[in-house]
């Protein structure tokens, strides 16, 4: 039998064609509808473990946001932020979620499950927020100039500019795409455990879009729903001190540390689904 039940469509909006991913039980008043988000390199399969732990309770839904999997940009779409967002709420308005929806992102997702939480149109859909390894930016930013005008906090911040040096890298012309190919696509495909074809340099666009941009991330909020941060302690790419001042404009803040990497998500499915789900700690508790 298989428990994921995946159904598959196809939602246009502004600029992209997203290839959305249900699971599990069919909405229903009963049945917690949970969203996930991926991030960077990774498309929605990145979920797919943790969607084997929650299929037989949950109606789940995953897109592949519109640099990756099988979605696709149309002619002059561009990726900023805020076009990210608007295609999360195209896909929240285009499923059936009778109860609200509880929002998961990862990496790049959890960027954008930031951006989409203190936009107005979550007002009354979003229940709660789980952010695995992706700081909203304007928080991040913040932190990062902090790290630097106290003397005992220095050593943080040098720490995260070293770890976020492929963030100015991906900045250069050409020469990422010459560097992803031969490899870091392999290396990745060797963790990730799937082929992931032409993302790793379609992504890219992530990071040029939204990086060193006058533009900058949308507005930030005070933020009143409850918001879970679980932060694996060995990720090579995010400090874990950078949860340090959610708790200024993060009224109802829960934050979980775990011992694994930046994946964790997908190597570590039971342990992330109980963190979603603890009624499943229940379980193997009286198993």
């Amino acid at each position: 039998m298989d428990v994921l039940r995946e159904r598959h469509r196809t939602i246009r909006t502004a600029g992209a064609e997203l290839a959305v991913f249900e699971y599990g039980l069919d909405p229903s008043p009963g049945a917690p509808t949970m969203v996930l988000l991926h991030g960077y390199p990774d498309d929605h399969r990145v979920f797919h473990p943790v969607l084997r732990e929650l299929a037989a309770t949950h109606h789940l839904v995953a897109f592949d946001t519109r640099n990756a999997g099988r979605s696709r940009t149309l002619d002059g779409a561009g990726f900023s932020l805020v076009e990210l967002v608007d295609d999360a709420f195209a896909v929240l308005a285009a499923i059936d979620a009778p109860g609200g929806v509880r929002l998961v992102g990862h990496d790049w997702g959890s960027i954008q499950g930031w951006a989409v939480i203190q936009d107005e149109r979550a007002d009354g859909l979003i229940l709660d927020y789980t952010s695995i390894s992706g700081p909203d930016l304007r928080h991040f930013a913040r932190w990062l100039r902090s790290r630097f005008t106290r003397p005992g906090s220095v050593p943080q911040g040098v720490g995260q500019v070293l770890r976020s040096w492929y963030v100015g890298a991906f900045q250069l012309p050409v020469l990422p795409e010459i560097f992803w190919k031969p490899i870091m696509t392999r290396r990745y495909e060797f963790a990730a455990r799937r082929d992931v074809g032409s993302d790793p340099i379609r992504g890219l666009a992530l990071y040029r879009a939204n990086m060193f941009t006058a533009a900058g991330p949308p507005r930030r909020r005070r933020i009143t729903i409850p918001v879970h941060v679980i932060v694996p302690l060995k990720d090579p790419f995010l400090s874990p001190h950078l949860v340090d001042g959610l708790e200024d404009w993060v009224e109802d803040l829960t934050v979980t540390s775990v011992p694994g990497g930046h994946w964790w998500v997908a190597s570590r499915p039971r342990a992330f689904a109980e963190l979603l789900d603890p009624a499943l700690r229940n379980q193997d508790d009286g198993a």
